[in-house]
């Protein structure tokens, strides 16, 4: 008894062994894992962020702020007019602003607070959560420095973004960008499954040709993210009262462009795959860094540095930006233009690999 059940293991041992996607599931994705967020959040100490000083002259009281700020070494500080500034913000060129009084140190000395407008942007949640009470205890340090007591500055957080707009109404865009890339990647495995079990070679025996079986899926997983756009946003109109600001057939035309990216980028991954679980693995090793990585779940601003070539090369990054631009009138990453050029210059470029790799057999 004990012979075969020595035996059973070594079997079943040989039997995932013998596999090597059991073997990257076991071991290589929760490595993945733990590299990946390991990465990203002890990394913190690296980032960077750009503070601006608003102000009409430059007095005491912005001497004394730019000496606290540029003391610091995650900060690249900016000195500049508030209409320069807060431009420079919504430009999402600057962190946050500080906008500073025209006043004298002497109310201050005397025991008078000073009130400080912290202009930023409430979309990006690592500023509103982590820098929002950084800024806070730099600011108790200044004062000390000042007076020899803290509290002297009265900080009025200013968020900047739409009037009404919520977490929830930037998250949508992002679940939208989120749910296009699972269609376009994991619906090319359905070729690959038709490949695997030969039927794309039998029907090079048949006057029916078999570009058009893949023209009749691509058209299909643009008729599904469609409808997928419109149950998603329907139920973040009925049940979170998301407010989206855009015209359907902008949001619509951005949703085409996204599933057509994702579908091409899809097609080019398993072009040479010839059975569906080596394609699953390789669409999970992509899309799982996309999803972490793209600014969907996790600010890019806590990214490390050396990161950002690699967050600024995923089409995920640019359609989840684009939505959240179109469908609720979000602060923009990057430019609409930009946003536009990338994903089709994506679309183009997966379109040709695929094409040129695509094996039917």
């Amino acid at each position: 008894m004990t012979n075969t059940f020595w035996q059973l293991l070594s079997a079943n041992l040989k039997d995932i062994v013998r596999e090597r996607m059991n073997l990257f599931w076991f071991f290589g994705f929760p490595i993945l894992f733990i590299l990946l967020f390991g990465t990203i959040f002890s990394s913190a100490g690296n980032v960077h962020y750009n503070i601006g000083l608003a102000y009409d002259s430059e007095g005491p009281l912005v001497q004394a702020l730019s000496t606290g700020f540029g003391a610091v070494p995650a900060f690249t500080l900016h000195k500049g007019t508030r209409d320069e500034e807060l431009g420079e913000l919504k430009k999402g060129k600057r962190t946050l602003v500080i906008d500073v009084p025209d006043i004298s140190l002497q109310p201050a000395m005397a025991g008078e607070t000073v009130k400080l407008k912290v202009y930023y942007d409430k979309s990006k949640q690592a500023t509103g959560q982590v820098l929002l009470p950084v800024v806070s205890q730099i600011l108790g340090e200044i004062e000390r420095h000042i007076t020899g007591r803290p509290r002297i500055f009265d900080v009025e957080p200013q968020p900047i973004q739409h009037a009404g707009l919520r977490d929830i109404d930037f998250l949508l865009p992002g679940i939208l960008a989120m749910a296009l890339m699972q269609l376009g990647l994991f619906g090319s495995l359905r070729v690959v499954s038709l490949r695997e079990q030969r039927i794309l070679k039998s029907l090079g025996a048949t006057p029916l040709p078999r570009g058009l079986l893949i023209a009749a899926e691509v058209l299909l997983r643009i008729l599904m993210a469609m409808m997928q756009t419109l149950a998603i946003v329907a139920i973040g109109q009925a049940v979170f009262k998301v407010n989206v600001v855009g015209k359907w057939y902008s949001i619509l035309g951005v949703v085409f462009l996204g599933a057509v990216t994702f579908v091409s980028l899809g097609y080019m991954l398993v072009s040479s795959v010839r059975t569906e679980e080596s394609g699953q693995g390789i669409i999970q090793l992509v899309q799982f860094p996309m999803m972490f990585l793209s600014g969907i779940f996790f600010p890019m601003e806590i990214m490390p540095s050396f990161l950002r070539p690699v967050i600024a090369a995923m089409p995920l990054t640019y359609l989840g930006d684009l939505l959240r631009q179109v469908m609720v009138g979000a602060p923009p990453a990057y430019s609409i233009s930009t946003d536009l050029m990338i994903l089709a210059g994506w679309s183009i470029v997966s379109l040709v690999l695929a094409a040129r790799l695509w094996k039917w057999e």
